[in-house]
């Protein structure tokens, strides 16, 4: 049996050695396999809602930093990867290299740090959660939605983009509300200026506290890059 594991003896579970007395003495914990293994299926759960996948060959090795106007951009998203603390913001507009090194931290995050990253799209995740949302789905959405918010790393992209109702409004709040009073990694990317988006998570993404600012003055990174290259 491949998957049978010497410290359980298959179980799954350990009692705690302890001695009679202990506060834990008697209690069950997880043994590595089952903590391994849940760690594995709740990464599946991120890939299967994350936008990643068709996105594995943006990483940093890919992007190319000798770009004019990307070079500081690059370090320091390389540097949040390292070390994903707090909020990174990147700004610039349409084909700047944004999301490339939104996508290429994620990337990062999902083969060398222990976190779930989620890279999402701002307009499909609200698509995303208003399909869920529905009087006979709750549980679905209520599920959804904690996933989102509770990601090891959070990427969202194209804030700005999305179809301003009351609903989507609120919602996108109160996700990076709620990401920003734990301080969870997150890394956003806007191509619009911050006095065009809702002045709750525009006083939110101006806190220097937790949120470092990049303005990416590139240009069009994509069509740069190729002209260089030919």
């Amino acid at each position: 049996m491949g998957d049978y594991c010497p410290i359980c003896k298959g179980a799954g579970y350990l009692r705690m050695d302890v001695p009679v007395g202990h506060p834990n003495f008697g209690r069950i914990i997880p043994c590595e396999c089952k903590i391994r293994e849940r760690e594995a299926k709740l990464l599946r759960q991120y890939l299967e809602l994350s936008g990643l996948e068709q996105l594995e060959d943006w990483t940093f090795e890919s992007f190319d930093p000798t770009v004019p106007g990307v070079a500081d951009a690059y370090r320091i998203a390389l540097e949040y990867a390292r070390n994903p603390d707090g909020w990174l913001l990147l700004m610039g507009g349409f084909g700047c290299g944004k999301t490339h090194l939104a996508a290429a931290i994620a990337n990062y995050v999902l083969h060398h740090q222990r976190l779930f990253p989620l890279f999402t799209v701002v307009p499909d995740l609200l698509d995303y959660l208003r399909a869920t949302f529905a009087p006979d789905r709750t549980d679905s959405y209520d599920n959804r939605f904690e996933q989102v918010r509770n990601a090891g790393l959070l990427v969202l992209d194209d804030l700005g983009t999305e179809h301003t109702t009351p609903w989507a409004t609120e919602k996108l709040f109160q996700i990076i509300n709620y990401r920003y009073n734990q301080r969870k990694p997150t890394v956003i990317t806007t191509n619009r200026d911050l006095d065009d988006l809702d002045e709750r998570i525009r006083s939110r993404l101006c806190d220097r506290a937790i949120c470092r600012a990049v303005f990416i003055r590139a240009g069009d990174y994509r069509l740069r890059r190729s002209r260089l290259s030919s």
